[in-house]
């Protein structure tokens, strides 16, 4: 295979993410004496984490206008869909890295590993978005991975569930892994190919061949018999339904979709609230990229066949994760039921493809992930070494000791309950208007009920931050100023804004797929 110049430039920002990530990693062994005299030091790894993903976000704006391209034999794409989702990527991580800034150096954690193993990470997630053959996909998706595990292991003195998270993530994590080869293995052998591009039309060819072969039949045969017919020969090869059975359960696992939810609650309730701010964020993104290059991409011929497994996770996910989020006293792990629970909206998003499905699925994601940011963003904020705000007794009283707070993350719990005039009312409204549009109105009225369902729970936060006195010796949040309250207000704002004026975002969304 040969390397063009041209090539690496379509690559800039993944070579600058690379780049930057191996060299805080180099700085980080050279400058670790020089940092316990000058504590400035300290900075430059943090500074040098958000240098690159500003640069990766100039290169990535340079190519949007571009035609796509495919590189390295056809293992890698530079499209619309893949930009669209780096950028975001980009933005979102800038917030990430603020929020978790001071969070990590109060707890003498290793701040320096904690951003190469999330630039690591964004690494993996863009090659997987770019990835043009399920060989990058697979690549792509244990790179983003693998830096997980080392993250939710990081651990305070005072946490001790850190290291039992990670374990669990990495079983699930490796027999999701093992399920996904095993699903490509079996594509492979029924189609010869692993390019995305040469299984979708192998799986397009087979489809339409079949097709033929029953018209043929039914113009030779009786009724009775091409009834019989049609049966048998209008469905894929075994072997292919399973093959893409396994990978959905791969991108099930990633989206943390009911049955496959078991590792999300521990994992944001045992992982340090940086991690989890990072891990609940991010990552959707990156599953949403994951499902666009196999479901659109790949499969987008067999819609029928895949169609009728994701109904059945988006319900159970609407179901489980909302109604088993009313009984959780922890904020994180309430958090965790409501992401099964929107899960199950964003998948409702891809079942009403194509375009105003998948664009509605995707200004879902966007949001979601925004509205994530601001919730964890605001425990980030008060908490303080020592003290832990994740359980939702921790903020009674929140509203009268500081109001503008309490304000941001009420409008962020009104977003995720998709309660007017914020942001994530349109989210909800957009998917349930695509369903519409797309014939499923049972499953739009199921969505509702269930949103229903799930405004409970986020309203019982607001009535302890605004309705309850904190107890005697209720212990003291950390005073929220300078940068996070800025980022914070411009996050639980934007909520509003765009709530009220929502344009841009669907704009954007719309043109990815235009």
């Amino acid at each position: 295979m040969i390397i063009s110049m041209d090539d690496l430039i379509y690559i800039a920002p993944e070579i600058t993410v690379a780049f930057f990530a191996c060299l805080i990693l180099v700085l980080e062994r050279s400058l670790s004496d020089l940092s316990k005299s000058v504590p400035s030091v300290r900075w430059i790894s943090y500074i040098l984490c958000q240098l690159s993903l500003l640069i990766a976000l100039f290169f990535t704006l340079r190519l949007i206008n571009l035609p796509n391209k495919e590189l390295f034999n056809n293992t890698f794409i530079m499209d619309k869909v893949g930009n669209a989702i780096k950028i975001i990527l980009y933005l979102y991580g800038l917030i990430a890295f603020t929020y978790a800034r001071k969070y990590v150096w109060e707890r003498h954690i290793y701040a320096g590993e904690y951003f190469v193993l999330c630039l690591f990470s964004i690494l993996g997630m863009m090659v997987l978005v770019s990835a043009r053959s399920f060989l990058t996909l697979y690549l792509g998706l244990e790179l983003f991975a693998l830096p997980l595990y080392a993250l939710i292991a990081m651990s305070t003195k005072e946490e001790k569930r850190a290291p039992e998270a990670a374990m669990k993530y990495f079983v699930m994590g490796a027999i999701a892994s093992g399920m996904l080869l095993y699903g490509i293995s079996l594509l492979y052998g029924a189609t010869g190919s692993i390019e995305i591009a040469s299984v979708a039309k192998a799986l397009s060819s087979q489809a339409a061949l079949e097709t033929t072969h029953v018209s043929q039949t039914a113009q030779t045969s009786h009724a009775s018999q091409t009834a019989q017919t049609v049966l048998s020969m209008t469905h894929p090869s075994m072997p292919v339904l399973l093959g893409i059975v396994f990978v959905i359960i791969g991108l099930a696992f990633k989206f943390g979709a009911v049955p496959f939810h078991m590792w999300v609650p521990d994992i944001y309730q045992g992982s340090m609230t940086s991690v989890t701010l990072f891990i609940g964020s991010l990552p959707k993104l990156a599953a949403f990229g994951m499902a666009i290059r196999l479901l659109l991409d790949s499969f987008s011929s067999l819609y029928l066949e895949w169609q009728q497994l994701l109904v059945l996770m988006s319900i159970l996910s609407l179901a489980i994760g909302n109604i088993v989020a009313i009984a959780q006293t922890n904020l994180k792990r309430m958090l965790a039921y409501s992401t099964i629970g929107h899960v199950g909206y964003m998948l409702l998003g891809l079942l009403a493809g194509p375009e105003a499905g998948y664009s509605a699925a995707f200004a879902y994601v966007i949001i979601y992930a925004l509205m994530a940011l601001g919730a964890f963003g605001v425990i980030i904020a008060l908490s303080h070494e020592g003290f832990e705000a994740e359980n939702i007794a921790d903020f009674q009283g929140l509203g009268s000791s500081q109001p503008w707070v309490a304000f941001l993350l009420l409008l962020v719990l009104f977003s995720l309950a998709g309660i007017p005039p914020t942001l994530g009312f349109y989210a909800k409204f957009l998917v349930l208007d695509a369903l519409v549009q797309a014939g499923y109105i049972w499953l739009a009225a199921v969505a509702v009920l269930f949103s229903v369902i799930g405004a409970y729970y986020y309203l019982r936060v607001i009535r302890v931050m605004f309705f309850e006195i904190p107890h005697e010796h209720h212990p003291h949040w950390q005073q929220v100023s300078g940068t996070n309250l800025a980022f914070l207000s411009c996050n639980g704002l934007l909520m509003l804004a765009l709530g009220i004026y929502p344009t841009p975002i669907i704009n954007y969304c719309l043109s990815v797929w235009g």
